[in-house]
């Protein structure tokens, strides 16, 4: 009987190990819940930092037939050499998808890129995350998303 109680315990344990370790490596970070989300269709996303203001919008451009394309705008007070805009998935996982930023200017910089649809489904969300190379910048407190349509 006590080898019975103590086997169910160590299960208990190792369930109890699993679900912590899941909810750290799968899915939203405590940091990403606690984020704001803004929406770079409904217009531009600003924020400000010690450094100064960063803004970033989203135009959608005409593309051929089942294109989606679209113009991404940031400006900000400075940014890393290899300074990338990479496209997640937040309804599924499709992939990563980086697209290089390139300087327009000192404080400007401009991607266009067309983003993917399932081939089941007539709605995407997609995550931009701003980063320098392969590491997230720090300095971006919102969650940059935006709805693609066929």
């Amino acid at each position: 009987m006590m080898f019975r109680v103590f086997g169910v315990s160590i299960v208990l344990i190792a369930v109890i190990g699993l679900a912590v370790f899941a909810s750290q490596y799968m899915g939203d970070s405590e940091e990403d819940v606690a984020r704001p989300e803004c929406d770079l269709l409904a217009g531009p996303c600003t924020w400000d930092t010690p450094e100064g203001q960063w803004s970033v919008s989203l135009i959608p451009q005409q593309g051929g037939a089942g294109k989606h394309l679209y113009t991404l705008n940031v400006k900000s007070p400075g940014a890393p050499d290899r300074f990338l805009a990479v496209l997640r998935g937040r309804t599924m996982y499709m992939g990563e998808y980086p697209v290089p930023l390139q300087r327009q200017s000192a404080t400007h910089f401009v991607a266009e890129f067309e983003a993917p649809l399932c081939a089941t489904g007539s709605e995407m969300v997609w995550q931009i995350d701003l980063q320098s190379g392969q590491q997230k910048l720090e300095s971006v407190p919102p969650i940059l998303f935006f709805r693609a349509h066929r």
